[in-house]
C-alpha cells in the first residue's frame, strides 16, 4: 500500500512511528500485538493487496476476490495498533474504492471480535456502511447495538452482538433477516467482507459454534446480494481464525462460493 492509500485511514504520525520503530526489531505494541523485524512490510503488503482487490473489483477486471493476508487489520485504529493489527486492511480497501469513484461501500465483518478500528475510522461517513456480527460481551468491548455511527454517519453502523455459543442458526438468521436487507437498502457499489473465521466451533480464541457449512451460507448470502445490487462485486479480506482445520476448510468453502459460475439468490 502506498502512503497515499494508508494515510486516508491512518494518521501520518502513527504510520511514521511504525516505519521508524518496527523494521529490524521485535517487541510488543500492546499486550496482544507482537511485531517482528518484517511486520511493517508485511502489513503494508496486506493492505495493498486488499486495496488492489477492491480496485480490480470496481474496474471489472476481477469482480470477486479472496484476499489471503496477515496480519489482520480490523482492530487497528487511525492512530494506534491493537489486537494483532497494524494497518486496517479493509479500511484501506474501502477508502481506495471511494477514491476511485465508488459512491458507497459496505463492509460486513463476521469475525468473532468486533472491528472497533473499522467502525471508528468510518463512523462519521454516511457513504461507508459498517455491519458487524460478533460475540458479546467479548474483546475489544465495543460493538454494542446502540453504536450506530456519529454525526453525518449516524445510521451507517449496524452492530449485531450475539451471545457466546451462537452457531449457524443464529448467524444465518442475522444475515437473512437483518444484514442482507440493510445492504439491499444501502445499495453499495462494492461489498467488502472482514472475513474472520474465528467464530468457528473449533477456534480456540472464540466461543461460537459456526461450522464450515455455516460460513459457506454466509458467503453465499453476501455473494447473492452482491449479484443483485452491485454487479457481483464482493471482496473477502482475511481477518482472524486460529484453528488451522476450521480456518482452512471455511476459507475453502468461501472460495468455492466465489468461484461458482452463478451467484446464489440473496
Amino acid at each position: 500500500a502506498t502512503d497515499e492509500e494508508t494515510t486516508r485511514v491512518h494518521s501520518a504520525a502513527y504510520l511514521g512511528e511504525l516505519a521508524r520503530d518496527l523494521p529490524g526489531r521485535r517487541g510488543y505494541l500492546d499486550a496482544d500485538t507482537l511485531f517482528s523485524p518484517e511486520s511493517f512490510d508485511a502489513a503494508r503488503k496486506a493492505a495493498g493487496a486488499a486495496a488492489e482487490a477492491a480496485l480490480q473489483a470496481l474496474s471489472g477486471q476481477s469482480p470477486r476476490s479472496l484476499v489471503l493476508v496477515r496480519p489482520p487489520g480490523h482492530h487497528a485504529e487511525a492512530g494506534y495498533a491493537m489486537g494483532f493489527c497494524l494497518i486496517n486492511n479493509v479500511a484501506v480497501a474501502a477508502a481506495a474504492a471511494r477514491a476511485a469513484g465508488a459512491a458507497r461501500v459496505a463492509i460486513v465483518d463476521w469475525d468473532v471480535h468486533h472491528g472497533n478500528g473499522t467502525q471508528h475510522i468510518f463512523e462519521t461517513d454516511p457513504d461507508v456502511l459498517y455491519v458487524s456480527t460478533h460475540q458479546w460481551p467479548f474483546y475489544p468491548g465495543t460493538g454494542a447495538a446502540h453504536e450506530i455511527g456519529r454525526g453525518a454517519g449516524r445510521g451507517a453502523a449496524l452492530n449485531l452482538p450475539l451471545p457466546a455459543r451462537s452457531g449457524d442458526l443464529e448467524y444465518v438468521a442475522a444475515f437473512t433477516q437483518v444484514v442482507v436487507p440493510a445492504l439491499r437498502a444501502f445499495k453499495p457499489d462494492l461489498i467488502l467482507i472482514s472475513a474472520g473465521y474465528d467464530a468457528h466451533g473449533q477456534d480456540p480464541l472464540g466461543g461460537m459454534r459456526v461450522t464450515t457449512e455455516g460460513y459457506r451460507k454466509l458467503t453465499a448470502a453476501l455473494r447473492g446480494l452482491a449479484a443483485e445490487v452491485c454487479g457481483d462485486r464482493v471482496v473477502l479480506v482475511l481477518e482472524g481464525g486460529y484453528d488451522l482445520h476450521g480456518l482452512s476448510s471455511s476459507v475453502l468453502a468461501s472460495a468455492e462460493v466465489l468461484l461458482a459460475a452463478e451467484a446464489p439468490r440473496a
